[in-house]
C-alpha cells in the first residue's frame, strides 16, 4: 500500500510556514526540531515537489509551497470542524498561547480555564499576562495565538470576538473624601494625589489628556502597571484612583472605598479576543467564543464580593 499524507505532516508544514523556523514549529507542536525536519522531507517527497528553502536557519516558501499552503491549512481547519461536529473534544489537542491583561487576569479568567477545561480537555494553555501594547505586540509577531485585551488597538487583525465594555469609576477610601468638601471640580480633583494605571495605557492617556486640556499639569499623578496596585493603594489612603467599576464593586459594597463623584470619565475599557482567523487551528476560534461566554456572565454578575 503506498504511503498516504498524514495530519502530522499537514501541521508541521503550515508551522514552519507561520514560525518562519524548524525550531519555533517544533517547540509549538510540542516535539523535536528532527522530527519536523523529517516530517516536511516526507510530505515534500510525496507530493513530488519543494515547499520550503532553508537557508542560515530562515526559512522561504517555494512557489508551490505558497500555493500548497492554504490547502494545507482548509484540510487542518476541516479535522477540527469534523472532530467539534463530532462532539468528542477529548480528540482535539494543541498548545493555546494566550496572553492577557491585568484586568481580565484578576476577573473572569479562572473561570474561562474552567471552562476550558471541560471543553478542549487536552488542550493545554500558556499564559502570559502583561499590559495591552505589549499583548498586541506579541500577538502580531505571532509569539501568541489569542490575546484577550483592551481597545485601542494598532493594528487591525481578522479574527476578533467582542468581551463586553467595562465601565470606569473614581473611588478613594472613605477616609480621604472626609479630608475634602468637593471634588466635583477638576482642580479639586487634580489637587488630590491621583493614581492611574502605567504610562502608555489608555486610561493613562485619557486622565493625562483631560487634566492637561483643563490647564492642569500632570506632575503628582502616580501610575502603576497593576490596576490591583491601584486599588490597594487607594484603599491604604494613599490617594484617589480610577479603576473598572467590577473592581471595586467588593471593596465598595464594605465600604472600604467610596465612589468620588467626579463627573468626567475616561470612556468604557473595551475589550476584546483577538487571533489570526486564517491562520488559528480551530480551538482558537473556539476558546475566543468561550471567552465570550465567561466575560459576559462575569459582567452580568458583576456586583461581586471579591476583593482584587
Amino acid at each position: 500500500m503506498s504511503a498516504r499524507i498524514t495530519i502530522k505532516q499537514l501541521e508541521a508544514f503550515v508551522n514552519v510556514a507561520d514560525m518562519g523556523a524548524f525550531n519555533r514549529a517544533a517547540e509549538r507542536l510540542g516535539t523535536t526540531q528532527p522530527n519536523i525536519s523529517s516530517r516536511i522531507a516526507s510530505l515534500e517527497t510525496l507530493l513530488g515537489v519543494t515547499l520550503m528553502q532553508r537557508d542560515a536557519g530562515s526559512v522561504r516558501l517555494t512557489l508551490n509551497g505558497r500555493e500548497l499552503l492554504k490547502h494545507a491549512r482548509k484540510v487542518l481547519s476541516s479535522v477540527d470542524d469534523f472532530q467539534m461536529a463530532a462532539g468528542n473534544t477529548t480528540l482535539i489537542d494543541g498548545v493555546l498561547r494566550l496572553g492577557v491583561t491585568e484586568m481580565v487576569a484578576h476577573t473572569w479568567l479562572r473561570d474561562f480555564l474552567k471552562a476550558m477545561r471541560v471543553a478542549l480537555p487536552n488542550v493545554a494553555i500558556e499564559l502570559s499576562v502583561d499590559l495591552s501594547a505589549n499583548i498586541e505586540k506579541d500577538l502580531l509577531q505571532r509569539s501568541i495565538d489569542l490575546a484577550f485585551h483592551n481597545a485601542p488597538f494598532r493594528q487591525d487583525i481578522d479574527g476578533s470576538v467582542d468581551l463586553g465594555q467595562w465601565p470606569l469609576i473614581w473611588v478613594a477610601a472613605p477616609e480621604v473624601l472626609n479630608l475634602t468638601t468637593n471634588l466635583s471640580s477638576v482642580g479639586s480633583l487634580h489637587n488630590q494625589k491621583i493614581i492611574t494605571h502605567s504610562r502608555g495605557t489608555s486610561l493613562h492617556d485619557e486622565v493625562i489628556r483631560h487634566f492637561s486640556a483643563a490647564g492642569h499639569p500632570a506632575q503628582g499623578i502616580t501610575s502603576s502597571t497593576h490596576l490591583g496596585a491601584c486599588l490597594h493603594m487607594a484603599k491604604e489612603g494613599f490617594g484617589i484612583t480610577i479603576v473598572p467599576e467590577t473592581m471595586a464593586s467588593g471593596a465598595l459594597k464594605r465600604g472600604t472605598l467610596t465612589h468620588v463623584p467626579y463627573e468626567w470619565l475616561p470612556k468604557p475599557l473595551h475589550f476584546k479576543a483577538r487571533f489570526e482567523a486564517e491562520r488559528s487551528m480551530g480551538f482558537v476560534r473556539e476558546a475566543a467564543q468561550i471567552a465570550a461566554q465567561r466575560s459576559q456572565s462575569w459582567l452580568a454578575n458583576a456586583a461581586d464580593d471579591k476583593d482584587i
